[in-house]
């Protein structure tokens, strides 16, 4: 795909970091997947998420952990351990899996790193309960914010901060939306979607409207496909993709397609952050059912006129696999193909990923 003329200049994670610490403000380091954005801004500090991250040394990380641990943690732990992540003011450890709950475990426990570490819990419901039950996490995570920084910011304040990250989120959801319209390769449409993982709301705007500006009627002549897994990483996936003649025109990766959080609801700031959290995109870390993953998907291809999948699974994710043999069932059932391709997060794809996927799009041509 041809590339527009367009200058983002999208800034790196460590330089979006130093920039909001000079001007005050502090830094979380987030491990995946869901988390309550706003409720961070409001206390002045930036969520800056961890996915791995990739091509790091994992020995550090291996020495305290299973060998069935997910790559996601094994990295990150020897990030944390390596000090790298001595930038960060506070560690939030969500539980969107037993690996992520182990590694929230083996930090407030053990390792004990000199930033303070929070842990969430996301109830595997979004049930009136399940979101009474996470408001009430929200409001103990505003608790220790609250310790941490000497701020408090009032429910007017938090309520500002949802708006904006809802905002941001509907943006996102207008990019991914727009995805055969935008004359950007995959690999740097994508870049821009991750910087959603780092930059201020306000910052990733501006970036996703100057693409947005950019669409054209007419769509590439690519092979459409939905793109499913945990996080696209290596980022060179894309270019085996694109070189196999393919287009990722519809996104159910945990790192951005299921994190597109509806506008809660409610006037209570807790309940609202809990509603947009659990009413978010189907997603295997949140327990949701096999048939509404499978409704969704079907949904996600026939919008974007995919007639395949590529499954991009990362090695030990249990959450992943129990979905796989039902999910790929379904699709066959409704004419969409589908292939599963395994890998970590160290340097680039194999040969044998790269030979599957080109195989798996001649099939679709």
């Amino acid at each position: 795909m041809t590339e527009p003329a367009l200058s983002l200049n999208i800034p790196g994670r460590i330089s979006t970091i130093r920039t909001f610490q000079k001007n005050g403000g502090r830094v979380a380091a987030v491990f995946p997947i869901h988390y309550p954005r706003a409720l961070f801004r409001a206390f002045d500090i930036l969520p800056v998420e961890v996915w791995g991250p990739p091509a790091v040394d994992t020995a550090l990380g291996d020495a305290r952990l299973q060998t069935y641990a997910c790559d996601i943690v094994r990295r990150g732990l020897s990030y944390l351990l390596a000090g790298k992540l001595d930038l960060a003011d506070l560690i939030l450890v969500p539980h969107a899996c037993d690996s992520l709950q182990g590694l929230g475990s083996l930090l407030t426990d053990f390792v004990r790193p000199q930033a303070p570490v929070l842990t969430l819990y996301l109830p595997r419901t979004d049930s009136a309960s399940g979101q009474r039950y996470l408001a009430e996490e929200l409001r103990g995570l505003r608790g220790r914010l609250a310790e941490i920084t000497g701020r408090q910011p009032d429910d007017a304040m938090l309520l500002a901060a949802i708006k904006t990250e809802e905002a941001a989120n509907a943006k996102l959801a207008e990019l991914l939306s727009a995805r055969r319209q935008i004359p950007l390769a995959d690999r740097a449409f994508y870049e821009l979607v991750r910087a959603r993982e780092y930059l201020p709301a306000e910052d990733f705007v501006p970036f996703a409207d100057q693409v947005l500006a950019s669409r054209q009627e007419k769509s590439p002549p690519s092979i459409p496909i939905v793109l499913s897994g945990i996080v696209p990483e290596p980022m060179e996936i894309f270019d085996i993709i694109a070189q196999a003649g393919g287009l990722v025109a519809a996104d159910d990766l945990c790192s951005s397609g299921r994190r597109l959080y509806p506008p809660g609801q409610s006037n209570d700031p807790f309940e609202r952050m809990a509603q947009g959290l659990l009413q978010g995109p189907v997603d295997s870390t949140r327990g949701c059912s096999i048939e509404d993953r499978l409704t969704r998907m079907l949904g996600l291809a026939e919008a974007a006129g995919a007639r395949g999948v590529i499954f991009y699974l990362l090695k030990f994710c249990e959450p992943e696999q129990f979905y796989l043999p039902l999910l790929r069932k379904g699709l066959e059932k409704a004419g969409i193909r589908s292939v599963v391709v395994e890998g970590d997060l160290a340097g680039q794809p194999s040969h044998q990923v790269a030979t599957r996927i080109e195989a798996f799009l001649e099939t679709l041509a």
